[in-house]
């Protein structure tokens, strides 16, 4: 073997053990991805019905109200959802993207 393949092979062993080194570290992220994926989907699904506040949100998706906060306010910064009117002490939130 040249040193030019000496090194490949090397190269090529070192990334093998460094994906087995991180393969529960992708694999919870995965796992973290899917879940945060299933929330915001469960947020889009309650918006589908009509305007909601953030309680009523995470009554319907069965979370938490703080969790639910959080996805509001990123589907809101990127324009999925507005404000409405407000409903007491909250803000309804309304659809604005269609989601398949």
């Amino acid at each position: 073997m040249n040193k030019s393949e000496e090194a490949k092979q090397a190269r090529k062993a070192a990334l093998k053990k460094l994906r087995e080194d991180r393969k529960q570290t992708i694999e919870d992220a995965a796992r973290g991805m899917k879940k945060q994926k299933k929330a915001f989907d469960a947020i889009r699904q309650q918006l589908k019905g009509g305007d909601r506040t953030v309680p009523e949100l995470a009554e319907g998706a069965d979370m938490n109200t703080s969790e639910a906060m959080w996805i509001v306010a990123t589907l809101k910064k990127y324009g999925e959802i507005a404000e409405g009117e407000k409903d007491g002490g909250y803000f309804r939130y309304k659809l604005l993207v269609a989601t398949e």
